[in-house]
Parts: C-alpha cells; sequence; structure tokens
C-alpha cells in the first residue's frame, strides 16, 4: 500500500496504446450522453457512441426503432436504390432478384426489418428506452449572455464543454398518461425520423433521431375551408400513421380526393385506388407536377450512380471551393445541361407524362440539384388509362360541402365530388426543433422565421451551431441517400464527443455556416425555388470530405485515380472510418 507520492515514481507501468485506450474508454462511460429518436439516425448515432466508448441512452417514444418507416402506407417503398441506402459496415439480406422491384427498391417492412437488425448487431437495442417522448430542453449554469460572449463553442471548443453548462430535459414516459420527469445533461439532436432525447438519469450530451413533425396545412379562400365540408379532412403523416387495416376501412367504398403531387401524394392514390379500382376513383388535384420516375425506368437508367461520381460534381458549384473550382463548375455547366436534358428527353418518352399533363415545371436539371424527385408507384399510369385514377391540376382549391372547389383558371370552377379528402401537403421540418427549446433565443437561432431562415439550417458541418453549447443535430441534411450521410454525421458528432474532432472558434465556425448559406441561396435560385432545404444532393461528397479531413482522415476513399474520379461514390467507401 502507497502512502505518499515518494513511493509511487518507483512503480511507475510505462504507459502503452492499449492502457490509453481503455482509460480513455473508461472516461468516455463516465460521461453522459443522450440520444433522441431510434430511427437512421438515431440508430446510427448510437453505434457511433458506443464504439467510442459512451453509454449512451436513446429515447423513442414508439414501441419500437425505425422512425418513420414504422408510421407508412402499405405499399410504401424505398425511392432510392436499396445499394446505396444502407449503411457503410452494414449490407442488406441478399434478395432473390437484386433487379426485380423487391431488390431495387425495398418494401417499407423490409426497410424496417434491415434497421432492427442493424440496431440489434450492434448493441443499440439495448440502450433504447422505448415509451419516451421529450417534451422539451433547456440549457442551465450559464446565462444567454455568457453564451453569446464564449468565443468557443461551449465554452472551450469541446462536446461537453468546460462545466458551466448542462441541458436539463422533461421527458414523458407513455402515452400521455405517464408521468413527467426532469433531467440533467449535454444534448445532441438528431433529425428526419429525429428528436432530442433525455430523461431523468444525468446525461452530458444527447443525440436524437425521432421524427415529430408538424403537418404543413395550405391556406384556402374565405369561406372554403375544411368546415365547409361534410366529409372527413386529413393530412397524410395521420393517414399513414394509420394501422393498414384502418387505412383501407377509411377509403373503401368512398369517394377520394388527394390533394398535392409528391411522393406521398403518388403512393396514398395508388393505394385508394388499388382499394377501390374504377367504381369509385380516386381524384389527385394538384397545382403543379413533380419529377416522379417509373420503377422500370429507373432500373435502366442509373442516374444514382451517375451523379455520385466525384467527376460529376465539378460541374457544380460548392460551398467553400475556391476561384479556380467555381470557374471550372461555370464553365462545365453547358455540359450538365446537356446531361440533363438527355435524360429529360428520355424520361418524357418513356413514361407518359404529355398525355396525362404531368410534365412538371421545372426542368430536370432544376429537380436535380434540388433532389426534387421521386419513384412512381407500380403502374400508377395504367391506373390512370384503367379509369382508377383521376388527374386534376387546377390554380387553387377549396372545399365545399359535397367536396372540393377547383379554380382551373379561365375554365372557371369545378368541383370534385368527395367523402375524404387527404391532404399531401408537407410539413413544417423546423418546427420541431424550434419548439423544444425553452429559449426563445436558441429557438429562433436555430431555424428562424417561418421558413426556417433560408436555403440552409445555420449548423456548422449540419450537426452543430456556433451558438448553441453541448447540442448537435444529426440527419438534418436532405440528400439522395439520406442512411449513410447521416452515418458519416454521426461519425464525426461521435469523433466531436471523443474529442478527435477539434472544432475552430466561434467566429470562424460562423464563416464556414455563411459558406453553406451562400450555397444554399445559389442552389436555390438555381432550382427557381425548387429546393428542399439544407439539400446536400448535388454536393454530397464534398461534403463528406469535409468531414473525412475533420475525422482525421483522408477524403479520398478509392484505388487509384481513374476509379477515384470515375467510380460512383457509396457506403462502403466510408466503411473504415471508425
Amino acid at each position: 500500500m502507497m502512502a505518499d507520492g515518494a513511493s509511487i515514481s518507483r512503480n511507475v507501468i510505462p504507459e502503452t496504446l492499449d492502457t490509453r485506450v481503455a482509460s480513455k474508454k473508461m472516461d468516455a462511460r463516465k460521461k453522459r450522453v443522450a440520444i433522441v429518436g431510434a430511427g437512421p439516425s438515431g440508430l446510427a448515432a448510437c453505434k457511433h457512441a458506443l464504439a467510442k466508448g459512451f453509454r449512451p441512452v436513446v429515447f423513442e417514444s414508439a414501441a419500437g426503432v425505425g422512425g418513420v418507416w414504422r408510421r407508412t402506407l402499405a405499399s410504401t417503398r424505398l425511392q432510392t436504390p436499396a445499394s446505396a441506402y444502407r449503411f457503410s459496415d452494414f449490407p442488406w439480406p441478399a434478395p432473390a432478384d437484386a433487379a426485380s422491384a423487391e431488390g431495387l427498391f425495398p418494401r417499407h417492412d423490409q426497410v424496417l426489418e434491415y434497421l432492427d437488425a442493424y440496431a440489434r448487431r450492434f448493441g443499440v437495442l439495448e440502450r433504447v428506452r422505448f415509451g419516451c417522448k421529450v417534451l422539451g430542453a433547456s440549457y442551465v449554469g450559464a446565462t444567454e449572455r455568457e453564451v453569446a460572449a464564449w468565443e468557443r463553442w461551449s465554452g472551450n471548443g469541446e462536446a461537453f464543454g468546460d462545466g458551466t453548462g448542462e441541458w436539463h430535459l422533461t421527458v414523458r414516459h407513455g402515452d400521455g398518461g405517464g408521468e413527467s420527469e426532469s433531467t440533467q445533461g449535454n444534448l445532441l439532436s438528431s433529425t428526419c425520423a429525429h428528436g432530442l432525447a433525455q430523461e431523468s438519469c444525468s446525461s452530458e450530451f444527447g443525440a436524437s433521431d425521432e421524427n415529430q413533425a408538424v403537418p404543413k396545412l395550405p391556406t384556402f379562400p374565405h369561406g372554403r375551408g375544411p368546415d365547409a365540408f361534410r366529409g372527413r379532412v386529413l393530412h397524410s403523416m395521420e393517414y399513414s400513421s394509420m394501422a393498414h387495416e384502418d387505412a383501407a376501412e377509411l377509403v373503401r367504398g368512398k369517394r377520394v380526393a388527394v390533394v398535392g403531387a409528391g411522393k406521398s401524394a403518388m403512393d396514398t392514390v395508388a393505394q385508394c385506388a388499388e382499394a377501390n379500382g374504377c367504381r369509385y376513383p380516386c381524384t389527385m388535384v394538384y397545382r403543379s407536377a413533380h419529377w416522379m420516375v417509373d420503377p422500370k425506368v429507373a432500373r435502366h437508367v442509373k442516374f444514382f450512380t451517375f451523379t455520385s461520381c466525384r467527376w460529376t460534381e465539378l460541374m457544380v458549384q460548392k460551398p467553400g471551393e475556391g476561384f479556380l473550382l467555381s470557374l471550372l463548375a461555370t464553365m462545365l455547366s453547358p455540359l450538365r445541361w446537356v446531361a440533363s436534358k438527355v435524360t429529360e428527353a428520355y424520361y418524357k418518352r418513356s413514361i407518359p407524362m404529355r398525355e396525362h399533363g404531368m410534365v412538371p415545371d421545372c426542368g430536370f436539371e432544376q429537380a436535380s440539384l434540388g433532389w426534387r424527385l421521386g419513384i412512381l408507384p407500380e403502374g400508377f399510369y395504367d391506373r390512370v388509362d384503367e379509369g382508377g385514377v383521376e388527374l386534376r391540376r387546377c390554380g387553387s382549391v377549396g372545399f365545399c360541402a359535397d367536396g372540393l372547389v377547383l379554380d382551373a383558371g379561365g375554365e372557371g370552377e369545378r368541383v370534385v365530388g368527395a367523402d375524404v379528402v387527404i391532404l399531401c401537403t408537407g410539413f413544417d421540418i423546423d418546427r420541431p426543433l424550434r419548439d423544444v427549446f425553452a429559449s426563445p433565443w436558441f429557438s429562433e437561432m436555430v431555424a428562424s422565421g417561418d421558413d426556417g431562415g433560408g436555403a440552409v439550417l445555420p449548423l456548422y458541418r449540419h450537426c452543430v451551431h456556433p451558438r448553441i453549447p453541448q447540442m448537435a443535430v444529426v440527419g438534418y441534411a436532405e440528400s439522395g441517400s439520406s442512411i449513410y450521410p447521416y452515418e458519416m454525421m454521426a461519425n464525426w458528432v461521435a469523433h466531436l464527443l471523443d474529442g478527435a474532432v477539434r472544432l475552430p472558434g466561434v467566429r470562424d465556425m460562423e464563416r464556414g455556416v455563411a459558406e453553406w448559406a451562400r450555397w444554399g441561396r445559389w442552389a436555390q435560385r438555381s432550382c427557381g425555388g425548387f429546393f428542399l432545404k439544407s439539400c446536400v444532393a448535388s454536393v454530397t461528397t464534398w461534403y463528406h470530405d469535409q468531414l473525412c479531413r475533420d475525422m482525421g482522415y483522408s477524403p479520398r476513399r478509392k484505388d487509384g485515380l481513374l476509379a477515384e474520379w470515375l467510380q460512383p461514390y457509396g457506403p462502403t467507401d466510408y466503411a473504415g472510418i471508425q
């Protein structure tokens, strides 16, 4: 037994790499990490936090993992090829026919099984507490004035801060009848089936993936709102959350009108047409069409493969790229235009858009830059030809007692009879993120205004706000294939937790945010407004390059120069980043 420091010096054991790693993991276990939501990004956040030695707690309001994939229509499929929609180190089970719709675009239940298998494989399920909903988050220990004066993120530039402040979260257990609890710690939030998480155990950092989206409802003419309608009106979020048997029963034998023309509208219309056939045709009411590709055509045109090559990114502007790359992108833009026009012409010839008045207002180049693309349900236009689906384009829509009133411009008004109206009009994706903060200052900073304050959320590396301490957002950015970009964000945040990612000062972080904001405004203008917020689909590899450098890995993931520039990038290229 050693009594003082003098005797210790004679018994020092040389520190090895293994002992340092073990010590680091022991320290990590003492730090409190909370994750809200067990959707794709929440699972990835937990998996990578576990790999760094942390013991996160995942809070999920539902009864199982999967996020939005637990609340879908019976007919919902992936609209991204399975080879791209996967985690880097966890392949899909081999399908019987990889070229079929089943193999290329798996069903929603197959996606759910894949996510559940991933959670089990990496020990995530043991960290999830189901039936827990985060009601609010408050940062205590430092005033807003003090936080605003910090020159380093969280006070010292580290994930767990300098000990000055921490997050207090209120969590409700159960379906609403359970009690609410308050907890302390640091918070990480993730979106797109996302949220914030923590409960009465303490936590110093948190991660989230639970989508509590708020329906976006259109404005109707005076006196022609839903109150004027005798039937039932519901949003697609409510409809897709219903049990499949209940959803089928709601529309069976009824006149159904669907407002919207996006992916959820198309799937809803197809499902209603399948239930009722030609006897009660489903009417789709829309103002403008979207680029929706037939899955048979998508199996022959490898658009995702083309857009995920590094050389194709040379043809688009990129945030912070510098003068020479910007000049090169400008010089190559005609080539991008030609390629888009050729693709557009092929799709118009292969898919009966013109015959049915479904040619989009925007060009294919604009749609691909803003990722306003989707996959049609199987046989959609066959149902239109058979009479199971009716398409009605209009300038505006309102309600009357018997259904919808369509304003067709010079053709006057037309009434579409309906017993059920389903509004597929999108979501306010910023509101859940704003509403979780008790502080109006934090709420306004993270997503200001009705539209969130711009084309890109003001997050450094799309993960952390320079002036909101000890909190990260994973999975907000849109891309052509969401899972592995979410995983890259989760990996980056895990490296931040571990101290491997060193953040610059707040001012430098804000300059990085401003670069992406300027790029977002350019992309929004170039798309004619058809731009998904924080969409990085056209610059995904460029974005991943930034994350790789931060984590200390080479962004060049291919073997050889030709492969680097000509082969498409995908999830497996980042499997070695741990």
